[in-house]
């Protein structure tokens, strides 16, 4: 085998769609023209590219894959041109076994096979439920160089890695489908730095980006040389494809220095990926646009500014809904932020209906006085009529509840909480209320919405409320925001007990009260629309809690185990806990 000193990868961090095996493929194809087009010798793609990630069980279907498997050998056979070799992922049968592999495609044929060693099975990822594990592997040779091809979680702990560097990898080339979370772009590079650091090999690590139901995947790739200093750094959020140039010094490898992106992070992050969360789950199904209700809050506001940055102004519709207790200031913010945002905006009363219900059920609430019912009455009627103008014209009815609201249970089932995909149900209300200012001085790369002031002042400054009762406001049933939601995060990212959150200064009533209405609101969750994942701990994929509970926390010092109760134990004292 001749020496080789130069070798050109082409990075595609690109946008799958879940189950288009043909769409993704054609994706390939371009991307490789691409590659050939830059004078690259290969083309990388994300991990299980060519099925979409993560195809849950979808993956199972023996149809589903025998359309990856055939579309992966056409791809194969296309290399017989003497282009570009192709690096792609997809779900892998032989011998019986389902994998998550990554292949080798040259020459017309596929040249090598790799698999996935060390699946998730925490969080968001169930991949133990679905794949069975590979071998530990060896590094392929690609146009005469030895390349290592850990996919994705094989980096997050040492032996794969170190397996490769042993068995003679030159560079490593990681295949990844990392759904984005707050801040998790530092966790992935000093993960990539501790890798780098044990084996001294240099590291791309290629993400995909892309929204899937209720996960985004910010691409956000990157390369470290052996020394780990930062050879190139891509965009997040957005499709592109980056050549890495290397070339050999001595007996290692080394890329050549390339772009290096600025990533937007905290809050800036969050609004990205919701954006991207909801135009991919309105674009991948083929919805026209969105239908919301523009209340005059907060909460609609931002939607809506998420909406048509997303989509653009053409392909929104808010509507607002009022009744006897929308005051006037409401009227006219909700028309302000819809005009800044250049939206339609219609007006549709809902007290003749309201009125028709009360009316229709007053046999049988006679003698009884008018509390939270009648108050649900008019949120079912708004999500009545929102459903029916997404029935008539087919836009998807975009929910617009945060994260303190459903955490606590203070949304109406069928009613407010109605629609096919929520932006911010990840977000706690103070977090919309900085989004909020956010947007105003600011927007995403690539946002199809206005610059400038797009949310009125006065949507962010009066006290949140939803109306439903004369001078209502959520502070009249919730704590402050600022305190419900810093006992929200420690009860439901932290899983903190009750003492220890009342040893943080909170009060324990208030504590107690949070707790018993978190448990008492699971069901409603169960019920509610998708939405964009940014915390480290979202409702369904990451915290899943049964309905039925009994269980509270009765906020005592914690409870220390007696060990003279316990025989020989189970468990080494060097066993330790995946997270």
């Amino acid at each position: 085998m001749s020496r080789i000193d130069t070798l050109k990868i082409a990075l595609a961090q690109l946008n799958p769609v879940l189950g288009d095996v043909a769409h993704n493929a054609e994706k390939v194809r371009a991307a490789r023209a691409e590659a050939a087009r830059l004078g690259a010798d290969a083309v990388m793609l994300p991990e299980l590219f060519l099925a979409g990630y993560p195809p849950e069980d979808l993956v199972l279907k023996p149809a589903f894959q025998d359309a990856c498997r055939e579309a992966c050998e056409a791809l194969a056979r296309e290399t017989a041109d003497g282009g570009p070799a192709v690096l792609l992922g997809l779900p892998w049968v032989e011998d019986g076994r389902l994998t998550n592999a990554y292949v080798h495609l040259e020459g017309g044929r596929i040249a090598a096979v790799r698999h996935k060693v060390d699946l998730p099975n925490y969080g968001v990822f169930d991949e133990k439920r679905v794949f069975v594990p590979g071998a530990m592997p060896g590094p392929i040779v690609l146009k005469g160089v030895r390349v290592g091809i850990p996919i994705c979680e094989d980096i997050w702990t040492e032996e794969v890695v170190e397996c490769l560097s042993e068995t003679g990898a030159e560079i490593l080339l990681v295949p990844n489908g990392s759904p984005y979370w707050r801040d998790k772009n530092d966790t992935r590079l000093n993960v990539a730095v501790s890798r780098v650091a044990e084996s001294g090999l240099p590291l791309v690590y290629l993400n995909q980006i892309g929204g899937q139901d209720e996960l985004v995947f910010d691409g956000a790739s990157f390369v470290l040389n052996g020394d780990a200093s930062l050879a190139l750094q891509m965009n997040a959020f957005t499709e592109e494809i980056v050549v890495a140039e290397w070339t050999r010094e001595g007996r290692s490898w080394r890329c050549r220095p390339g772009p290096k992106a600025l990533l937007d992070s905290g809050d800036a992050g969050d609004y990205a990926a919701c954006v991207l969360g909801l135009r991919d789950y309105v674009e991948k199904n083929r919805f026209p646009g969105v239908v919301l209700g523009l209340s005059g809050g907060v909460d609609s506001a931002i939607c809506a500014a998420m909406a048509v940055d997303a989509l653009g102004p053409d392909r929104v519709h808010c509507i607002m809904l009022p009744y006897r207790y929308t005051s006037k200031a409401s009227l006219e913010d909700a028309e302000a932020c819809a005009k800044a945002l250049g939206v339609r905006f219609d007006i549709v009363p809902i007290g003749d209906a309201v009125e028709a219900f009360e009316g229709a059920l007053g046999g049988l609430f006679a003698g009884r006085a008018p509390d939270i019912t009648e108050e649900n009455l008019q949120s079912r009627t708004r999500g009545t009529i929102l459903m029916s103008v997404s029935n008539k014209f087919g836009p998807m009815v975009v929910t617009t509840g945060n994260k303190s609201e459903m955490s606590v249970g203070y949304a109406t089932l069928y009613g407010d909480m109605n629609g096919g995909f929520n932006p911010i149900k990840d977000l706690y209300k103070t977090e919309v209320f900085r989004l909020c200012e956010l947007r105003n001085r600011w927007k995403p790369a690539g946002a199809l919405g206005p610059d400038g002031e797009v949310i009125p002042v006065n949507v962010i400054t009066k006290p949140p409320s939803a109306e439903l009762r004369e001078n209502q406001t959520d502070q009249d049933s919730l704590p402050p925001y600022d305190v419900l939601d810093a006992v929200l995060e420690r009860l439901v990212e932290l899983e903190m007990r009750v003492s220890d959150i009342v040893a943080d200064g909170y009060d324990l009533d208030v504590v107690k009260k949070v707790e018993r209405l978190l448990y008492l609101a699971e069901y409603k969750r169960r019920q509610s629309a998708p939405g964009v994942k940014v915390t480290l701990r979202n409702f369904g994929r990451d915290r899943r809690y049964p309905i039925v509970n009994r269980f509270r926390d009765p906020g005592a010092p914690a409870h220390r185990p007696d060990a003279s109760l316990v025989g020989a134990s189970s468990r080494s004292s060097t066993d330790v806990v995946d997270f």
